[in-house]
């Protein structure tokens, strides 16, 4: 598979609360950088997503008296999963794995920063309509295919895939260079969604 100089990789949530030893890990979260590291060489747009929440955050269970992790509750723009505290901003938690090693990455964006509305995708926030301003970014520079990797596939990689084909990009997911939580049959549902919505599921070989 040709890599086009109009397609972007973008790396999603690569971060220490995410891998083995943060307070939302990701089984063998870790065991993805190497790759990533390998395949950020071969763009020359390379954008990293970072998990960037405020203290107390709606979409901690911490906020909700009574409620543990994980359980599900109705906020104002539909259902939410609810996380142990996680990727607080400017704690070592929210902070990139100390391996990854994207040097010529152009952009960073955050999400998640509104303490009231919690942000899967990269591309939107979860009550569907504020926007990161990453459609808008790419677009401008000319990008048509973007290529995803990084944690967790079955919720920020599934929901960022499926934003990027609603905005009109050509989407790919790298299977190997992401890892799922799998909550209750989550892996198996994103696959399914993100088959669904004509998104490409590749494996790196497929791409290096």
């Amino acid at each position: 598979m040709q890599i086009s100089p109009r397609s972007a990789l973008l790396v999603i949530d690569v971060q220490n609360d995410f891998t083995p030893g943060g307070q939302l890990a990701v089984p063998e979260g870790d065991q993805i950088v190497a790759l990533i590291n390998r395949l950020a060489g071969h763009f020359k747009q390379v954008i990293i997503a970072q998990d960037w929440h405020p203290a107390g955050h709606a979409s901690f269970a911490s906020s909700h008296p009574g409620r543990k992790p994980y359980d599900v509750i109705e906020l104002p723009y539909g259902q939410q999963t609810l996380w142990p505290d996680h990727c607080v901003r400017a704690t070592p938690g929210a902070e990139f794995h100390p391996e990854l090693d994207l040097p010529h990455a152009q952009l960073v964006i955050r999400k998640g920063c509104n303490p009231d509305i919690d942000s899967y995708s990269a591309f939107l926030e979860a009550d569907r309509t504020t926007t990161t301003g990453l459609a808008g970014y790419l677009k401008e520079r000319g990008i048509d295919t973007v290529y995803m990797v990084g944690l967790a596939l079955d919720f920020c990689v599934m929901f960022s895939a499926l934003d990027a084909r609603t905005a009109g990009f050509n989407a790919f997911v790298v299977l190997d260079a992401c890892r799922a939580i799998d909550l209750q049959g989550s892996l198996a549902a994103a696959i399914e969604r993100m088959q669904l919505a004509g998104v490409g599921l590749i494996q790196s070989n497929d791409l290096v």
